[in-house]
């Protein structure tokens, strides 16, 4: 028996802890020595660290890829797609969709992983299609389910998704369980149930530590007959990011479970990693909150960038005095809009509702652009039965929401024209123009700084010589 390993530490881990606040120089030094490692792949890209390097951190999010790409020839390198999303927050046309998806191969990603926040499978079809049209010799589409638990949401449901994304052509299928809430009965009832239907397509779990149950629930997992882990170099484990990859390591050594993971390797990375942890610590970056264990998640169901992110929002706010209230709030929510998985947009959108309504003192006084949208049908079907009177409320008496999908597959290239048109000579290739599509205003005002700088190291040249 053999259970590989995907290393998180370079997105997710620190996407749930830090909110994807760390720069490529922090990590570039320990990038050939992780390449040693033996990993399953190392997700690296994707989620929110494609906004974070433009917002943030002042770098060109494909020049970030590169360069890891370069540093580590040998590995799998890894995203999280969000699907008809991409790494934005609505729907684009399917054009844009495959010009992501080709421009993320060519630039270096081998496993991207698929996902929808509302499990809609319509808004990955396209995604998947690209993928495959684009594929290299490495990569792989992982179909990936968005596990929550709520009235609406069953294993006999989970095992019908799994097969339609077999049928639908992936080569692996992840179980992303963004809050960290699978209880250990519960991974090896689902997993013994989708392998029982699916036959050997391998089968991967990612989980959080958020509620202190993924120890114990990836170990199920694996006695249940997982095929990958999702783990965390330890010095970045534990808290709202993933299990520790050199916990788990030892723990499957003592199974006689094979990893192909190099001990030394895994050990020189957490080493590297240890001193930036307590660097954030100082700095205030890494709040303890996220380094906790909340058994209350079990209730919220809120996953680890989602907290980190509401700590971060409350903080610049200065109304931290309202988190609980804020917490407490969600579920009310969740419910309100049918139970969503509350994963990136329906976390944030989910969480930010909450959030108003505790602060404003007034339930669905204000509603935002995105909850409407989403009540539209803009977002997808909605898993279970939403409140009909906030329904009511956004769309008017008798209207109903969008039952369609409701990108336009017709490939007119509109928004690559207007990106064209926006930037001018600020763009220098069709990854800036998709960044300015994914992000308009980042990415307009990182490529003018961009811009300013090549000046000014020219004007500087000149003067020197």
């Amino acid at each position: 028996m053999k259970v590989k390993f995907t290393e998180t530490v370079l997105r997710d881990a620190q996407q749930s802890l830090i909110a994807t606040r760390m720069p490529f120089a922090d990590f570039e030094p320990i990038l050939s020595e992780m390449d040693k490692a033996g990993y399953y792949s190392v997700e690296c890209w994707g989620g929110a660290t494609f906004d974070s390097c433009l917002r943030y951190l002042d770098e060109d999010p494909w020049e970030r890829l590169r360069k890891i790409r370069a540093a580590m020839p040998n590995t799998r390198l890894q995203m999280l797609l969000r699907g008809q999303n991409l790494l934005g927050y609505k729907h684009y046309h399917d054009d844009v969709v495959e010009k992501f998806v080709e421009l993320s191969i060519k630039n270096g990603i081998d496993v991207i992983r698929i996902f929808d926040a509302l499990n809609d499978f319509r808004n990955i079809k396209t995604a998947l299609e690209a993928t495959k049209k684009y594929a290299g010799e490495r990569t792989v589409a992982s179909g990936c389910i968005s596990y929550t638990q709520s009235p609406v949401h069953t294993v006999e449901k989970y095992v019908e998704m799994c097969k339609e994304l077999k049928s639908m052509g992936f080569d692996t299928i992840c179980l992303k369980d963004m809050a960290g809430t699978m209880s250990p009965y519960e991974a090896e009832h689902l997993i013994k149930g989708i392998k029982d239907a699916i036959g050997d397509m391998p089968i991967i779990l990612h989980t959080h530590c958020t509620t202190g149950m993924a120890y114990m629930t990836i170990t199920k997992a694996i006695e249940s007959g997982v095929d990958v882990i999702d783990t965390a170099t330890s010095a970045m484990s534990n808290g709202t990011s993933q299990p520790a990859t050199e916990t788990m390591f030892y723990a499957l050594q003592q199974y006689g479970i094979d990893s192909d993971l190099n001990e030394d390797v895994i050990n020189k990375v957490n080493d590297f990693f240890k001193p930036l942890k307590q660097k954030y610590i100082d700095s205030g970056l890494l709040n303890p909150k996220s380094m906790g264990t909340d058994s209350q998640a079990l209730v919220y169901k809120v996953p680890g960038g989602m907290l980190s992110n509401m700590i971060a929002n409350l903080t610049d706010m200065k109304a931290m005095d309202k988190f609980d209230a804020a917490l407490a709030e969600i579920p009310a929510v969740r419910k309100d809009l049918g139970y969503p998985p509350l994963v990136t947009p329906l976390s944030q959108m989910v969480g930010n509702q909450a959030v108003t309504n505790v602060i404003v003192g007034e339930r669905y006084k204000n509603i935002s652009n995105e909850v409407k949208n989403y009540f539209k049908g803009e977002y997808g079907i909605a898993p279970g039965p939403v409140s009909k009177e906030l329904e009511e409320k956004i769309l008017g008496a008798g209207n109903s929401p969008t039952d369609c999908r409701i990108e336009d597959s017709k490939r007119t290239g509109e928004e690559f024209a207007k990106a064209k048109e926006a930037l001018g000579d600020l763009a220098t290739s069709e990854e800036d123009l998709m960044s300015y599509i994914c992000f308009p205003q980042q990415a307009e005002k990182y490529l003018k700084n961009r811009k300013e700088k090549q000046a000014n190291k020219v004007s500087y040249t000149i003067v020197k010589e």
